[in-house]
């Protein structure tokens, strides 16, 4: 008889930021994190520890996912975070950083838990009414019948991600591609419920990425069809091919044990019967006039001849992941029994015909109007390959979140300063009874609102890994990197040409001071919404959606981690 165990009391951990692991894996995670931000990020290899797959990475998606953490302090902020790039894909190095640099600051404070926590929503406050209004410095509104903005938001997500290893024409031949597909799942018939349609990335591993292209329609790989073979597929009355959609398969299998158990009459072949059947539905298929048949699964090779012989192209093993766009793009409902053939299933296209890219052949389907794309995506390896994928996806996520908010704000860090900026002006200009109404003093507001701002600043602060000097200007708030080697006492107007979202160029005296100092200046004149001249066209912008929401969700998970009393956890 084996020995039981008594069992353990659970683990009592008070004030747990008190404790030094704590503060050490956090300042770790916050210095792993700022390390891996913007283009010149260092990039991070992640493996299990006991061999498998090596991700070669910078992206906060690809990093959260395989990042374990062991303390439930950190794994509150990583859930955190996590749910905010699963919801916009964007700003998941922003959130955490902004995030560990809170903890940071606001616990160096000597300010009861309770009081920071209510200043600290309150800048919240300010930031978000800051960002919606019309007066905001940091933001640029995106014009849908201009291309440049689109541009540079696509460009900005792709230049900010180093592991997809793109130099500057590959950059521009990707941001093209990524919002010409894009621009193909916007329905041409705006309805009142409008849904965007979907672009597949094929992918192409070992060819140059300005070999990817765009196509309308969808591929579906078919290595056993043949190029030489012409082509002929059944058309309609109305020169459409008429087309259905199986998700049950068509292989003929007989049932599995699991099943049942079937009673078959002697001198009866199941094989037979059921190959019957399908030739049944093949007949009628052919009937109604149908010229494109895709399965899911597999087609029994019988069934595919009849089908070619009067015809029809059938394409079969296409996987449940093209299912949904090929239904949204033919209007075809899928079909899940051979049994229930109904002529209001099938769909249209256009037309169909074979490509060949790389090594690789395609049914290149083309549907009457575009709301679904191909983006056949090249790149060098597999590593580089899968970067690059990931980088597309949330260049795509970013433009459709920019559709519902057609806004966007300044990158390269200039957001950040100029929302300290703005922050600082406002916290030495508040009344005397938002004091009251905060049940705080001036001092402790100034103290919590510094606190805000530095942690602001330190985001900034991470774009830069080569210790240059950083610097933002009284006038707009902006922020301006300095290249190294060059001493603090610099006449900085020589080293800076223009600041880090692109926006402003050093053509005016702009009082500089360094970063690192403990308070700022008030900003004198608001950053120029409309960007006008040549400098427009190469600006660095961030998604306006994900980055509020990585503000939002940055403080209210330090709020949430700096109230935390007791951690419990259980030994059994």
């Amino acid at each position: 008889m084996s020995c039981l165990e008594a069992k353990k009391p659970p683990l009592f951990i008070s004030e747990p930021l008190t404790k030094d692991t704590v503060s050490q894996s956090l300042s770790l995670l916050n210095g792993i994190l700022k390390s891996c931000y913007g283009p010149a990020g260092r990039l991070k290899q992640l493996h299990n520890g006991v061999g498998g797959y090596v991700c070669t990475t910078s992206q906060s998606s690809a990093i959260f996912s395989r990042l374990s953490v062991s303390h439930p302090v950190l794994r509150v902020l990583t859930a955190s975070v996590q749910n905010h790039i699963s919801r916009f894909s964007d700003c998941g190095l922003f959130t955490a950083i902004l995030c560990c640099s809170m903890i940071e600051n606001f616990k160096s404070l000597n300010i009861a838990t309770w009081t920071v926590i209510k200043i600290s929503k309150h800048l919240l406050s300010v930031c978000m009414d800051y960002l919606k209004s019309e007066a905001c410095g940091c933001r640029v509104s995106v014009d849908f019948s201009s291309l440049e903005t689109l541009l540079c938001l696509v460009r900005s997500v792709l230049r900010s991600k180093p592991a997809c290893m793109l130099n500057k024409p590959e950059v521009e031949h990707l941001t093209a591609l990524i919002l010409k597909a894009f621009l193909f799942t916007v329905p041409c018939h705006v309805e009142t419920n409008a849904v965007l349609g979907k672009c597949v990335i094929v992918p192409v591993k070992g060819r140059r990425v300005v070999d990817s292209t765009v196509l309308p329609g969808l591929l579906i790989e078919t290595p056993e069809i043949q190029l030489a073979k012409p082509l002929t597929v059944k058309r309609s009355c109305s020169n459409m091919i008429k087309m259905a959609l199986f998700c049950v398969s068509l292989s003929g299998d007989l049932f599995s044990a699991e099943e049942g158990t079937i009673t078959v009459h002697h001198g009866i072949s199941l094989e037979k019967s059921e190959l019957n059947r399908l030739l049944n539905v093949g007949k009628q298929l052919v009937n109604d006039e149908v010229g494109l048949v895709v399965c899911q699964k597999v087609i029994h090779p019988s069934l595919k001849q009849y089908l070619e012989e009067n015809h029809v192209m059938a394409v079969d093993r296409a996987g449940l992941s093209l299912m949904e766009p090929l239904s949204w793009m033919t209007g075809s409902k899928p079909i899940a029994s051979v049994h229930l053939l109904s002529p209001s299933c099938y769909g249209s296209l256009k037309d169909v015909r074979i490509e060949s890219f790389a090594s690789k052949r395609f049914v290149h389907l083309i549907p009457n109007d575009t709301v679904v794309c191909s983006l056949i995506l090249c790149n060098r390896n597999e590593t580089a390959w899968d970067e690059l994928k990931r980088a597309c996806e949330t260049a795509e996520h970013v433009l459709q979140l920019t559709i519902k908010e057609p806004l966007a704000l300044l990158g390269g860090g200039c957001t950040e300063t100029h929302l300290a900026s703005y922050i600082r002006h406002k916290s030495c200009s508040l009344p005397t009874s938002s004091f009251k109404d905060l049940d705080c003093s001036r001092t402790q507001y100034q103290l919590v609102a510094d606190g805000f701002c530095r942690s602001l600043e330190s985001v900034a602060c991470s774009l830069n890994h080569d210790d240059g000097e950083i610097l933002t200007d009284m006038v707009y708030g902006h922020c301006w990197f300095v290249p190294s080697g060059f001493p603090s006492v610099s006449n900085w107007s020589d080293l800076v040409s223009k600041c880090g979202c692109g926006i402003n160029g050093n053509t005016e005296n702009l009082n500089w001071r360094l970063l690192q100092g403990q308070f700022g200046s008030p900003i004198t004149q608001g950053c120029p919404k409309d960007p006008t001249g040549k400098v427009a066209d190469f600006l660095t912008l961030d998604c306006f959606a994900a980055k509020c929401s990585g503000l939002q969700v940055a403080l209210e998970t330090a709020n949430m981690i700096l109230d935390l009393s007791y951690v419990i956890e259980d030994q059994n």
